[in-house]
């Protein structure tokens, strides 16, 4: 988030916003750009993603289904930006301390102990590692503890959109966002990588509530894409990966998806029309 950071205060803050007096490397101020920052940049993928994802991807035909909310998606939009900016308060102080080096973040290629192969390897690493922390996170919020307090806001879209993607309680967003965070304090990662990761989840949960359940064939029980999380959110107690099955065919929650077995939403419509 650094490097984020330092192209707004070159061309933006430190000329035209922030008082001459206050250098850029004081805390306060890191923090409030930070802030600033990370909500323009979540509203903006969150907006520009998920309209593209509705309007190019999604089908329309669902917002027929009979469990599709009234206004569901004026619903999912404000939900979620009324969530974002108390999720990005604790992302902040995260980024806080990857601004202050805190982190294993670095700059260069050279600076990887195995070069390009250790920029790709830890783009699968970083993958892999937080699967398994959202698997568990996930699957730890849909405990009776913690569901209906934190979880089940996200459950109102039993056909969800893609702008229910973002639609998280604010504990909820944070929770499941924190493997993201956590990994580059633990493992070295090339910050242009990183941002590049961090833009590609947030597209990728995007896509897993876009309706859209094209995936090839020998990878319909690999990939989890948005027809496994549309039974996530139909039947509750399957399919809490982010990006694979691995884990939750380890942990006994794999559901193969009711759109590969002619038994999805889309099948449910046909049948439906026939009648």
């Amino acid at each position: 988030m650094d490097l984020v950071l330092e192209a707004a205060d070159q061309h933006l803050l430190t000329p035209y916003v922030y008082p001459a007096g206050w250098p850029e490397h004081e805390p306060c101020r890191q923090l409030l750009s930070l802030f600033v920052i990370t909500n323009l940049g979540a509203l903006t993928l969150y907006l520009l993603f998920g309209t593209l994802s509705y309007y190019f991807i999604f089908d329309h035909e669902l917002k027929k289904h009979p469990q599709f909310l009234e206004n569901q998606v004026r619903r999912e939009i404000t939900y979620a930006l009324r969530s974002l900016p108390w999720i990005s308060v604790p992302t902040v102080a995260l980024f806080f301390a990857e601004v202050r080096g805190y982190s294993k973040l670095y700059d260069n290629i050279e600076d990887s102990p195995y070069g390009w192969l250790g920029v790709f390897l830890s783009m699968l690493s970083f993958l892999f590692f937080t699967d398994m922390g959202i698997y568990w996170i996930h699957r730890g919020l849909h405990h009776k503890l913690f569901y209906k307090r934190f979880h089940k806001p996200h459950h109102l879209w039993k056909i969800a959109t893609p702008f229910a993607s973002h639609a998280f309680h604010p504990v909820d967003g944070f929770m499941q966002s924190l493997p993201y965070h956590i990994y580059p304090f633990l493992f070295p990662l090339h910050k242009v990588t990183y941002l590049g990761l961090y833009i590609f989840v947030n597209v990728w949960t995007i896509s897993i509530h876009d309706g859209d359940y094209r995936v090839p064939r020998l990878l319909q029980h690999v990939i989890n894409g948005s027809a496994h999380h549309t039974d996530h959110h139909l039947y509750f107690d399957y399919n809490y990966g982010q990006y694979f099955t691995l884990w939750d065919k380890i942990g006994g929650s794999y559901k193969s998806p009711t759109a590969f077995e002619g038994k999805g939403p889309h099948d449910y419509l046909r049948k439906l029309r026939e009648k």
